[in-house]
């Protein structure tokens, strides 16, 4: 361990994610077990300008394992884009003594850490927080499993509804850039058509798929809508559209935002949240900075920030076939 890594800050920022709470946990109890000082910051960047900061131990993370969200809270920082704003946050961090450190979000807080790195040439590892799966580098983000959980679970509540009142249900996600949400969740929820960004299957396929599921007896149907899809200008143009093309049908458009970032988080992002954390102090210790800490193949990795910032997630052509062959 290098001797100057005495003292370690962990914040979040950006959109909050299940998951985190777990992250901030397994960092400040990894310190704790190397016998690092770990500081938490709040509010993210904008904590770190203002100098919003305390030390934590391993008692102070109690019981937070289980809650979604972050205590440290989140926060948009205009202030840190300005060099004015950075030079304050590491002001705030040379007077604390911080050595390095861990940051939890998506690509938006890792930009910042990369420009921070680059300018001061202070320590930083990334950890992914997102619920929506596209941050390069990594199989999965914390969040990710416990928002496709509770999706499956408003989906699942939602048929309900439409099959006891013979309704077409457009259910919008999450997912301005990336459809991993709503796939795999329109997946296992069973949902007639799924609409996602990398996939522009436009209006007329759309249709024919609703007609073709009318046509095999079908009086109810699920459409889940990623909100970046252009099939439509937005989910409730799309249902109108469909409305005057198929008026026999009661149609209904549920737009989940932000409840799907809520809730407990769900085992794996947990136990995935504890393995990012540990590999984060760990790899602070042995010397390695500008990295991220992710996931692939059940295997823990390092991805340089810029590549996980600038890098495009691929979304699962074969999944895509079975979304297909699931709808027939």
């Amino acid at each position: 361990m290098p001797k100057s890594l005495k003292k370690i800050g962990v914040m979040t920022s950006g959109g909050d994610a299940p998951g985190m709470n777990a992250a901030i946990r397994s960092v400040v109890r990894a310190c704790a077990f190397h016998k690092i000082t770990c500081v938490g910051i709040y509010r993210g960047y904008q904590g770190l300008i203002e100098g919003d900061m305390e030390e934590l131990n391993a008692r102070s993370v109690k019981n937070i394992i289980n809650r979604g969200g972050t205590f440290l809270k989140s926060a948009r920082s205009k202030d840190f884009r300005t060099k004015e704003g950075r030079k304050k946050a590491y002001d705030h961090l040379v007077n604390n003594e911080i050595d390095a450190l861990v940051l939890i979000g998506g690509d938006g807080t890792f930009t910042g850490g990369m420009i921070f790195n680059q300018e001061f040439g202070f320590p930083v590892i990334g950890i992914p927080g997102t619920i929506d799966n596209d941050i390069y580098g990594t199989n999965f983000t914390l969040g990710y499993d416990t928002a496709l959980n509770t999706v499956v679970d408003a989906i699942d509540r939602i048929r309900d509804t439409a099959s006891s009142h013979d309704r077409l249900f457009f259910i919008e996600v999450m997912g301005r850039d990336a459809g991993h949400i709503a796939l795999n969740a329109g997946v296992g929820a069973g949902a007639e058509e799924i609409l996602i960004p990398e996939e522009n299957l436009g209006f007329d396929r759309l249709m024919e798929s609703l007609k073709r599921s009318r046509k095999s007896g079908k009086t109810s149907s699920i459409v889940v809508v990623a909100e970046g899809d252009k099939t439509g200008e937005n989910v409730f143009e799309l249902a109108q559209k469909v409305e005057s093309e198929m008026p026999f049908y009661d149609i209904r458009v549920t737009v989940l935002g932000h409840v799907q970032r809520g809730g407990t988080p769900t085992c794996f992002d947990r136990v995935l949240a504890s393995r990012m954390g540990v590999k984060a102090v760990e790899t602070l210790m042995d010397g390695q900075s500008n990295l991220m800490v992710g996931i692939k193949n059940d295997k823990i990795n390092l991805t340089p920030l810029d590549k996980a910032v600038k890098g495009k997630t691929e979304i699962n052509k074969e999944l895509i076939r079975v979304s297909e062959i699931m709808t027939t």
